[in-house]
């Protein structure tokens, strides 16, 4: 299911942790090393690569800070996109969640960033995984915590 804004009415939401801007950043000063070879060469050919790869590096940032995993009372979404074409959000529906999970080893434990699976019940291709999640284990307990409200259709008392 996709549409492209996000309810008005949203429950707890979890956001991506410092840890997923480490890639785009360690890439960008890699290729400023490298522009800053191709300035020896021609000044201005070094001056456009680092320029390229800051404007991907921002865009990947942006990106990044723009993925928000939240539930409601329908189910658990993402929302995520930077562009007009690129924004939306997707997720599944209550009755169709199988589990949450969370992926946990020494790194993430001690930066309590996650990668966090909400599994699809008829189907692997429509599961949410979204690595770098923080708080993902508490994300895990607040969505399997709501699923058990939903599934059992007992009211949940803080959906918050």
């Amino acid at each position: 299911m996709e549409s492209m804004q996000q309810p008005s009415e949203v429950g707890e939401r979890f956001t991506m942790s410092w840890t997923a801007y480490v890639h785009p950043i360690i890439v960008f000063m890699v290729m400023v090393v490298i522009g800053l070879a191709l300035t020896g060469i021609r000044d201005w050919l070094g001056a456009i690569f680092i320029l390229f790869w800051l404007a991907v590096c921002v865009v990947q940032i942006l990106t990044i800070r723009s993925i928000v995993l939240y539930t409601d009372a329908e189910g658990v979404w993402v929302y995520r996109g930077i562009f007009p074409w690129s924004k939306g959000m997707f997720g599944i529906k209550w009755r169709d969640v199988e589990d949450a999970t969370f992926v946990q080893n020494f790194l993430s434990w001690l930066f309590k960033s996650y990668t966090v699976r909400v599994g699809h019940r008829f189907t692997k291709a429509s599961e949410i995984v979204l690595p770098h999640i923080r708080r993902g284990h508490d994300a895990v307990m607040h969505i399997n915590e709501l699923h058990r409200h939903a599934y059992t259709a007992e009211p949940a008392e803080n959906l918050a």
